[in-house]
């Protein structure tokens, strides 16, 4: 989850450039004739539910969240918003851009997208702290588990060394495979001449579980051509999943059918039994690990793997968690839920008819939705709550409540896969 260079989980948070500022920057004409896109945007516009929504503010999240959770209260959602903008210009002086966005989006006028500034020796690969090169050698083992299902497969776990993967000794089709899809562009610093992006360190404002993105979008700055379009999709609902052990160990998890979602993808991470080992399951047909999953995926990709058997189809309410891989992996083994959603394109001019392959429009943006959730199977029944049918759920041997501050993540394999699972920071 996340592993891959562009499908890494970035967070951040003062005060938007004003838009008189804003007017001060001039941007270039450019001509319909153009023979690069100058600029490219992307809104990346998630729906947070379960112990997700838990560390957002406004409705559904922080202290509010857990305390709903704790009284069997359900339907809670927090929403999330990331915006990032890549251009081939450079800055007319420093880089300056803002995002003007709808009322209804409670983020006031507008967000400013900030470049983030260069420290010494840092390059442009978009690495993060807590990559294999920077770290410890891992110890312990990996243990896959795949499908939904009470029983898993034949050949199940496999079992996979950290130290020995450390070393290069990377089982074969050990990651998913046929990942790299042309429509899943990115835009990062690293292909950027200017880049800047939201949330970040000069803004305060947040989104609420009310805030909509519906009505007209604004972006300018001094590096790119402005750019404007009218968003007719709003965030998706909430997953809110829960689970019902079952009598043979495993784990029935059932959520919320969401008429927009294009697939659902389910995984859990858990301590094994043995000293320094962990446990993962994917809701994945074959074995997998790794891969763009805990990204935005496109419809048209979304159909490709719901076909390889990588996502569930659109339409799945449910999905079991094997129980070998409950045993193995314990009574706290988080568990995140995908459900990926619509996406719309823009592009300035648009496309004509019969465009020759050389054609290229200006500026092209990219608004995608997804929902997601985070849960422990069988935490709804220590704390009095309900499956999304309405019955009871249960669990022989409650689940340790998680602790209020999450550590630091540990080097290695190790830690890249406890940060992807949301237990440490």
């Amino acid at each position: 989850m996340g592993f891959h260079k562009g499908n890494r989980f970035r967070t951040g948070m003062m005060v938007g450039l004003a838009a008189t500022a804003m007017a001060a920057a001039v941007t270039p004409v450019l001509s319909q004739q153009n023979t690069q896109t100058i600029a490219r945007y992307t809104m990346d516009a998630g729906t947070l539910s379960g112990m997700a929504a838990m560390t957002q503010g406004g409705q559904g999240g922080g202290l509010g969240g857990i305390m709903n959770m704790m009284r069997g209260g359900g339907g809670g959602v927090a929403h999330e918003l990331t915006l990032r903008l890549g251009s081939t210009q450079s800055a007319q002086g420093s880089p300056a851009a803002d995002h003007f966005m709808p009322q209804g989006a409670g983020l006031g006028a507008s967000v400013p997208l900030v470049t983030p500034s260069r420290r010494t020796g840092q390059s442009d690969d978009d690495s993060e702290p807590g990559m294999p090169g920077n770290a410890e050698m891992p110890r312990g083992r990996l243990l896959l588990f795949w499908g939904c299902g009470e029983r898993a497969g034949a050949g199940q776990p496999v079992v996979i060394d950290f130290a020995r993967m450390a070393r290069g000794e990377i089982p074969p089709g050990l990651f998913a495979q046929g990942l790299d899809l042309p429509e899943d562009w990115q835009v990062m610093v690293s292909n950027s001449t200017t880049y800047g992006d939201w949330p970040n360190s000069r803004s305060t404002a947040s989104l609420t579980a009310q805030s909509s993105l519906l009505g007209a979008h604004r972006v300018v700055g001094n590096y790119s051509p402005e750019i404007s379009f009218n968003l007719a999709e709003d965030f998706m609902p909430g997953l809110n999943p829960a689970g019902i052990d079952l009598a043979s160990g495993a784990t029935r998890m059932r959520w919320n059918h969401l008429d927009k979602a294009t697939g659902y993808y389910a995984w859990s991470i858990g301590a094994g039994q043995n000293n320094g080992d962990m446990v993962w399951w994917t809701s994945s047909s074959s074995q997998s690990f790794g891969g763009p999953f805990a990204d935005w995926i496109s419809p048209a990709a979304a159909r490709s793997y719901v076909e390889a058997g990588q996502l569930m189809e659109p339409g799945t309410t449910e999905c079991v968690i094997p129980a070998e891989a409950r045993a193995a992996g314990g009574q706290a083994m988080m568990t995140s839920l995908y459900a990926y959603g619509p996406q719309v394109n823009f592009t300035y001019p648009e496309r004509p008819q019969n465009a020759p392959a050389s054609w290229r429009p200006e500026w092209i943006a990219r608004v995608r939705f997804r929902s997601m959730a985070m849960m422990i199977p069988g935490m709804e029944a220590m704390m009095g709550g309900r499956d999304t049918t309405g019955r009871q759920s249960r669990q022989a041997d409650p689940a340790p409540a998680e602790p209020a501050g999450l550590p630091r993540c540990r080097g290695g394999l190790r830690g890249i896969a406890e940060r992807a699972a949301g237990l440490c920071q």
